[in-house]
């Protein structure tokens, strides 16, 4: 069986996108951990943080990222492997690989989202605070880090190379 592979990183470091390549590249499945808990809760990730609050969202990555083992190529959340116990699931059940883009290029790309509660929420300053915080974080969680400002197909290429690593040797 195919080993689940889980993309991580700051909000707007390409997950989605990358992951959609890396799906395609390999012949699996895609999904996107943001839309898969939007789909079970009939809530947006805005109503989600209103009315119960970020806390219990990441308890939501959490739990349904148990749900997402078994070959899938997944895009989790920004925040959902700051997450120690998520983290491990994910370094435990497949392959975590943090795509460590600048925040200058995430910030790019998210600055005008409004689906997007810690952007609506934070200064861009505040946010760069976030962005450094997680980072370390990132790192730390992940089994394999890719420089995330290079071109997509780069990227594509060097997460398919580790998946393929991976899967061979159970390890990197």
């Amino acid at each position: 069986m195919n080993a689940s592979v889980y993309l991580c990183g700051f909000m707007g470091c390409g997950k989605s996108h990358i992951g959609r390549l890396v799906a395609a590249e390999l012949g699996r499945e895609f999904l996107d951990m943001d839309r898969y808990i939007v789909e079970h809760e009939k809530m947006s990730i805005p109503q989600i943080f209103e009315k119960f609050g970020e806390p219990h969202f990441r308890q939501l990555e959490a739990k349904y990222i148990r749900q997402l083992s078994g070959g899938y190529i997944v895009a989790t959340g920004g925040g959902a492997l700051i997450n120690e116990h998520t983290a491990q699931f994910a370094r435990e059940s497949g392959l975590s690989v943090y795509i460590n883009t600048s925040f200058e290029n995430c910030y790019e790309r998210i600055k005008n989202d409004s689906n997007r509660p810690l952007v609506v929420n934070n200064t861009p300053e505040q946010l760069r605070q976030i962005y450094d915080a997680r980072a370390e974080i990132y790192r730390r969680n992940s089994m394999a880090m890719v420089n995330g400002n290079a071109k997509d197909t780069v990227i594509c290429g060097e997460i398919v190379k580790l998946v393929q690593a991976f899967e061979k040797n159970g390890r990197l």
